[in-house]
């Protein structure tokens, strides 16, 4: 008789590419702005678990961590100013994450909607694409590069130049989308899957309207989880329900 032989399967990824929108909250120190190189570790594994998988992974970072330009153009700011200060902070949290990630050894690279060639690449679409096919993972920086959209409008459109099969929108507070704030209202209920439609006509807190009629138009789904719990990338990478459906049918 053979002897029994313990055999462990790694879960088969759903989806071959895959971009990731994480809010510059994430990287944040529980307390204050800035950024919390052990949130950053985290991240970094979380990560490593579904680049282990074989998945082709692009990221896009806010920056709300370090400055929001919308609260500087409260205070009077030119409007152009205060977004081009955001996009240059979505390059600091950049670099941080792609040092964390090669620290546990995951090929990573910046490449940067403005050009700033002294620390990253610039975005080419092509050479985004070229690196994910070489088993790199590729964190997409600076927005767009143009002022007047956000990061969630810059992780739809990558998501789309780069043929990505879904957004997984990482959140960093809930695990999917309410109809109500769950954070102030204890009744609030939450989706386990919506229409592009119905996240407009609720006004949902899902992603901008902009980046939501761009997923539509290309019938590009989204999964809106928590990043807090560990191990969610992968569950949404491999197709297990998790968080909220943002897709074509309810």
């Amino acid at each position: 008789m053979m002897p029994e032989v313990e055999t462990r399967f790694s879960p088969k990824p759903r989806f071959g590419r895959v971009l990731l929108k994480l809010s510059g909250e994430a990287m944040a120190p529980a307390l204050g702005s800035g950024i919390d190189l052990d949130a950053v570790g985290s991240i970094a594994q979380e990560v490593k678990e579904v680049y282990d998988l074989g998945v082709q992974l692009a990221l896009v970072i806010g920056a709300g961590n370090i400055l929001r330009g919308s609260d500087y153009e409260a205070r009077g700011m030119d409007r152009s100013t205060a977004d081009q200060m955001g996009m240059l902070a979505t390059v600091i949290n950049s670099l941080a994450l792609q040092n964390a990630l090669e620290r546990v050894a995951v090929p990573t690279r910046v490449l940067s909607a403005i050009a700033m060639q002294a620390v990253c690449e610039p975005y080419i679409r092509r050479r985004a694409v070229r690196h994910l096919e070489k088993g790199r993972v590729v964190i997409l920086a600076a927005g767009t590069g143009s002022p007047y959209f956000t990061t969630d409008t810059a992780a739809s459109l990558r998501a789309m130049e780069i043929g990505a099969e879904v957004i997984l929108k990482a959140s960093h507070t809930v695990d999917g989308v309410y109809d109500r704030d769950p954070i102030r209202e204890a009744g609030a209920k939450r989706f386990e899957r919506l229409t592009y439609i119905e996240v407009l006509q609720r006004n949902l807190r899902v992603m901008d309207s902009t980046a939501i009629s761009m997923c539509m138009e290309n019938r590009l789904p989204i999964i809106v989880f928590n990043l807090r719990k560990p191990g969610n990338i992968r569950r949404a990478v491999t197709g297990e329900t998790i968080g909220t459906w943002v897709g074509s049918e309810s």
